[in-house]
């Protein structure tokens, strides 16, 4: 099958208002999960998940941490502009180093009610005793360029949307934050600031079951993929060789990838960030095998059709990661930054994850799409057993562990 002739009408199904969660369960763990494993449907809880994982399995789990990216201005007349922040300007490729600048920074930005927002006029914002200001810097591909600056030159971008921003809830669950959605529209074990949302897969681990992963011998390791607003993004388009892809940072460091060549066997991806980061792994190594090269300089990115190119070589997981490796130490990098627009749909050979951990996704999504490039068209039988079982969707929803089909395997 050629992805770009997939007709996104054939990813539809009907989701009624009231199977969406708009809030979580009290408990973390308490989910209900479904189990699919080669045309077979059982069903737990998640906290009950190491008991259907196999010894020496490894999950990867993406430890981004979501920022308060959604910021409210108010203008002396009164309206309303808010300013939804994406990701840093070209200045700085590296997320984690925008988030720790201090004074200024340039962001790509949304702006709601930018048709009221003049040129030249520069908004503010207090929170505690400080002010955030932010003019508009230019229009890039489809976002506004906004210049931020604060009055306290001790503090980082990073701390001044945790005390001036809001948590940027996803549009669907159709209400404003709450409190209590700080923690609970955050992973546990999230560490890297830079998501404006949540690898929601993840928000169903507590620290007591990754503790019980650990004592049933099945390992975990992170990497670090910073979530983008694209990830919401419809597909407008009927077929889907005119959509386009978001593209999205990754981050792993040279420890991880060594560790990771030790465990190839049962490689589980939790939440479809880890699994776009692991198969976005694999083709950039393909990519460095092709060009050895590759310059420092330049961020190593990936788009989104280039998994399926005619030409492409078929290569193992560990020639792939080695040649990553041999690039890294090449040119001197313990971390390793790039960027990936992969688009996983049908038709799509998988080369590193076995498995994958997820919660249930909206309709004609490109995360639909994904489901079902690991288990073909049992995605409508899954999500039916789901949607006639009282399962809860979207983000607060409930979760499923999914065995990649075989056939679907490089």
């Amino acid at each position: 099958m050629n992805p770009k002739d997939i007709r996104i009408e054939e990813y539809n199904y009907n989701l009624p208002e009231l199977r969406i969660a708009k809030y979580p369960l009290e408990e973390r763990d308490h989910s209900k999960l479904l189990i699919y494993q080669r045309g077979d449907i059982s069903e737990t809880i998640f906290k009950h998940i190491a008991d259907h994982i196999p010894e020496g399995s490894m999950l990867v789990f993406n430890e981004t941490r979501v920022i308060h990216a959604r910021l409210i201005f108010q203008k002396p007349t009164g309206g309303i502009i808010e300013i939804f922040c994406l990701e840093p300007g070209e200045s700085h490729q590296d997320i984690q180093i925008a988030m720790l600048q201090k004074k200024s920074v340039l962001w790509k930005c949304m702006v709601g009610g930018a048709s009221k927002w003049k040129e030249g006029q520069i908004l503010s914002l207090s929170f505690g005793s400080h002010t955030l200001y932010a003019s508009k810097s230019g229009f890039q591909e489809g976002t506004f360029l906004i210049q931020f600056t604060w009055d306290n030159i001790a503090l980082t971008f990073a701390e001044v949307l945790q005390y001036a921003g809001q948590v940027p809830l996803p549009p669907y669950l159709n209400r404003n934050p709450e409190e209590k959605d700080n923690y609970t529209y955050q992973t546990v074990y999230a560490r890297h600031e830079g998501s404006v949302a949540a690898p929601t897969a993840g928000l169903h681990f507590t620290a007591e079951l990754l503790h019980t992963l650990g004592q049933k011998n099945i390992h975990t390791s992170f990497v670090t993929l910073h979530v983008g607003a694209g990830t919401f993004k419809p597909v407008k388009s009927e077929l889907l060789a005119d959509h386009e892809m978001h593209e999205e940072w990754i981050t792993i460091d040279k420890v991880w990838l060594q560790k990771c060549l030790q465990h190839q066997s049962n490689i589980i991806a939790v939440g479809t960030t880890s699994l776009r980061t692991l198969e976005s792994l694999y083709h950039i190594g393909l990519k460095l095998i092709k060009d050895p090269t590759h310059s420092e300089d330049n961020v190593l990115t990936l788009k989104q059709w280039e998994p399926y190119e005619a030409n492409i070589q078929r290569i193992t997981l560990q020639e792939s990661w080695k040649a990553i490796l041999a690039w890294m130490d090449k040119t001197g990098k313990e971390k390793l930054i790039a960027k990936t627009g992969i688009l996983i749909a049908p038709g799509y050979k998988f080369g590193v994850a076995h498995g994958l951990i997820t919660n249930f996704h909206q309709p004609s999504s490109t995360l639909l799409l994904l489901i079902a490039a690991g288990i073909g068209e049992d995605w409508k039988k899954v999500y039916q057993y789901a949607l006639e079982h009282n399962y809860r969707f979207l983000s607060y929803g409930d979760s499923s562990l999914l065995w990649i089909r075989e056939e679907f395997r490089k």
